[in-house]
């Protein structure tokens, strides 16, 4: 197959619908990681208005960051939770404390986790990618593993504090500061540190070192190459839209330890391996 042909997203890693503005058979394709558009999740940035009416204005990102997590913090009763609808109760208590700033911190701490299984059913949902790994392969929506991985996101949503909705709005705010700082790309170059390329599902090689690959519908890169080094023998490296940042660790104080991490939403996508 050509470099420059563009296969589409195999029916069996997508939904039939999601809750943004493009369905997955063409945000999750190369043709999109090509020639990227804004993503919208339905009816967020309409519901939040007032939020970003109040952003504008603001220069310094650090102010802008603050105003978000006091927005956050109101918006979902993250410090009241009676006020949310909780009764008293230590449980209770711990499932609705399983806020945004918790599940991102968990993800950096181990996405096979908890925190993670919850992400990843959020990208199901809401991009429509089904996650192809957590904790080791998952083949098939019918496989024993994909249920187990179901179980376990489940559990991190049950009886939570709108958690996904909470995610909603972090994603958003996310794009809306990508766009202020890279008001003239369309994408960024990430990188990734891997032991082998077979740990990727690989759909076509081409000279060169150059892959077509099927990543997870959520995963780590960082911008710095050096750092990717840290973490296999090989760098993958690739061309990110910039729709696909779901967070990054400098996108909140002290939001996630790992410097320069990108949490990217998965699908077909061009690679290039090299060692350093």
């Amino acid at each position: 197959m050509p470099l420059h042909a563009a296969p589409r997203l195999p029916a069996e890693v997508r939904l039939p619908i999601n809750r943004c503005n493009l369905p997955a058979t063409i945000l999750g394709g190369l043709t999109y990681q090509r020639h990227p558009v804004p993503l919208q999740l339905d009816g967020v940035r309409d519901f939040h208005h007032d939020l970003f009416a109040t952003l504008d204005p603001l220069t310094c990102q650090d102010e802008r960051a603050a105003y978000f997590i006091d927005y956050m913090t109101v918006h979902f009763c993250l410090e009241d939770l009676e006020e949310a609808g909780f009764t008293p109760g230590p449980r209770k208590k711990y499932r609705c404390n399983a806020n945004y700033l918790r599940m991102v911190r968990g993800w950096s701490f181990d996405s096979d986790g908890r925190e993670g299984a919850v992400l990843k059913h959020w990208v199901e949902s809401r991009f429509g990618l089904l996650a192809r790994h957590h904790g080791g392969p998952l083949d098939g929506r019918d496989s024993d593993a994909y249920h187990a991985y179901l179980v376990q996101g489940s559990r991190g949503l049950y009886a939570t504090n709108a958690l996904e909705a909470q995610l909603d709005l972090l994603y958003t705010y996310c794009q809306y500061e990508l766009e202020r700082a890279h008001p003239d790309q369309t994408h960024l170059t990430l990188y990734r540190g891997i032991n082998r390329i077979d740990e990727h599902e690989i759909l076509a090689k081409h000279p060169g070192q150059r892959y077509q690959v099927l990543l997870n519908n959520l995963n780590s890169f960082t911008s710095d190459r050096e750092r990717a080094d840290e973490f296999g023998d090989y760098i993958l490296e690739t061309q990110v839209p910039l729709a696909k940042v779901f967070f990054s660790n400098r996108l909140l104080p002290g939001m996630l330890k790992g410097e320069d991490e990108y949490v990217v939403v998965g699908g077909l996508y061009e690679v290039g391996i090299s060692t350093f």
